[in-house]
């Protein structure tokens, strides 16, 4: 018992040490986090040192015996604290990044997340238990209490635990090198001209006309694309299966889909099999234009790949490859409603945000010049490797060069250590990056004196600077 102990509190002295330690190497990233599990802004720089101090200390504090049930004791009231947190963001329907370890890994937080610090909260918990008042063993004197057959199982123990971390160690840089011996080949083939294949899309190609239907609905009336497209032009059809356990787990979020999105779009579940077991289902999950084919007509006709997937008509015609599995149908449903990037031409859309002083600025606002709208997160690796030749650019522009516009992410004072000249405005919900169809930062678009879109999106630093050096024909964008 007093070996387990031991090891327990190691165990949870290095988790915290490396939270803590990470969290520290990565502060804006920190309150960012902390900031998207709905903590008021005022909080957030005091918490964004605070949480990875307490860590830090909670993990020195398990080492040393005399400490180690107050360290044992603040380990578990700090995850039981996250724990509450979690479960909150996830009962709203929330996934921020938990940051648990900073930079060197951060996920959306999800049950896992709330299993996994159980865990802990039950290691924190035995030493708790122990009580206050029982001494905790020291490791020094738990090492003078073996026998020579015990320290010598130790020794080999740790020999054979030490081997096996050098293994992984010397593991994960192999495959790193390989990595970035892949990056470099891609880079020259890309340079020679040389591609690789493909893989075939899965489905029918993109733009290709939708194939016509006629299924039984589950009023045993007919239902054609026609008749779907009168409500909609924007069609989804769910290909589902009796007795697909996958196509079940689903079906609660394609009735929510269904309600939530119902002036955006249709949403046709495609099923066959027993008109009485599919209403039952329908019933149950609320479910709305359940379509039953004879047998798999139609899904064969779409070019189905497995069940559940999925398939956007849009205008009769196909708008995307096939989505197999719910996480890819999940992708597909969140495109399908975004709103229709802008094209060239296109005016830019009045929407406001804040810049770095809380004044509200307007997109569609923009006049008698030309401007160089620039997307942008403090936090993004690319855009820091680019920022210096940004900035030099700013600070001498070449006479016709356009103002530059900085429509940013993260939190005003991050955005402020940037040092740019020009206006910096945050927009939190990425509004315009959808708009205007940019895929990840950096990423530029230029407006024209009117207020229109005059190019297409580059994205990356050479893009983004070729537009801002007014050298767009020598470069392709996308």
């Amino acid at each position: 018992m007093t070996g387990m102990l031991l090891l327990v509190r190691l165990l949870l002295s290095v988790v915290l040490g490396l939270a803590g330690v990470t969290k520290l190497a990565d502060p804006a990233g920190t309150r960012q986090s902390i900031r998207d599990f709905g903590v008021p802004r005022f909080l957030l720089a005091p918490l964004g040192w605070l949480l990875p101090l307490t860590e830090l200390a909670c993990a020195a504090a398990l080492i040393f015996a005399a400490s180690a049930w107050w360290g044992a004791a603040g380990t578990l009231a700090l995850l039981l604290l996250f724990m509450a947190g979690i479960t909150v963001s996830l009962v709203r329907g929330r996934r921020p990044d938990c940051h648990c370890f900073g930079q060197l890994h951060s996920s959306p937080v999800g049950w896992q997340t709330l299993v996994r610090n159980a865990v802990f909260c039950g290691m924190a918990g035995l030493i708790v238990f122990q009580g206050r008042e029982k001494p905790a063993v020291s490791y020094i004197g738990w090492l003078e209490s073996l026998t020579r057959l015990d320290a010598a199982l130790l020794a080999f123990t740790v020999a054979l635990a030490a081997v096996a971390l050098f293994c992984l160690w010397s593991v994960f840089h192999l495959l790193s090198q390989n990595g970035r011996l892949l990056l470099r080949l891609e880079a020259v083939e890309t340079k020679l001209g040389i591609t690789t294949p493909a893989a075939p899309p899965v489905g029918l190609p993109v733009n290709s006309p939708a194939p016509r239907f006629s299924l039984r609905g589950l009023d045993s009336r007919s239902v054609t694309l026609d008749m779907l497209r009168k409500v909609s032009d924007d069609i989804v059809l769910i290909f589902t299966e009796p007795g697909c356990g996958s196509c079940e787990g689903l079906l609660s979020e394609v009735a929510h889909w269904q309600r939530e999105h119902a002036s955006r779009l249709t949403i046709a579940i495609v099923s066959r099999g027993d008109l009485e077991v599919n209403r039952a289902k329908a019933a149950q999950h609320n479910l709305r234009n359940v379509l039953l084919q004879d047998d798999r007509e139609t899904y064969n006709a779409y070019h189905g790949a497995g069940t559940p997937s999925a398939v956007l008509v849009r205008g009769g015609r196909i708008a995307t490859t096939v989505a197999a599995g719910a996480d890819a149908i999940r992708t597909l449903l969140e495109e399908a409603v975004l709103p229709r990037p802008l094209l060239k031409g296109d005016p830019a859309p009045a929407l406001e945000f804040p810049d770095l002083n809380g004044h509200a600025v307007n997109l569609g606002s923009l006049r008698d010049r030309r401007t160089l709208l620039l997307f942008w997160n403090p936090s993004c690796g690319f855009c820091q490797e680019m920022l210096d030749d940004l900035k030099a650019w700013e600070r001498n522009p070449p006479r016709d060069a356009p103002q530059l516009l900085i429509v940013s992410t993260g939190l005003p004072e991050d955005n402020r250590a940037q040092g740019f000249r020009a206006t910096v405005l945050l927009d939190e919900n990425l509004q315009a990056v959808q708009l205007f169809g940019a895929e990840g930062t950096p990423a530029a678009v230029i407006l024209d004196q009117d207020g229109r879109v005059a190019s297409k999106v580059g994205v990356g630093a050479e893009e983004v600077l070729a537009l801002a050096r007014g050298a767009r024909e020598r470069v392709t964008v996308k």
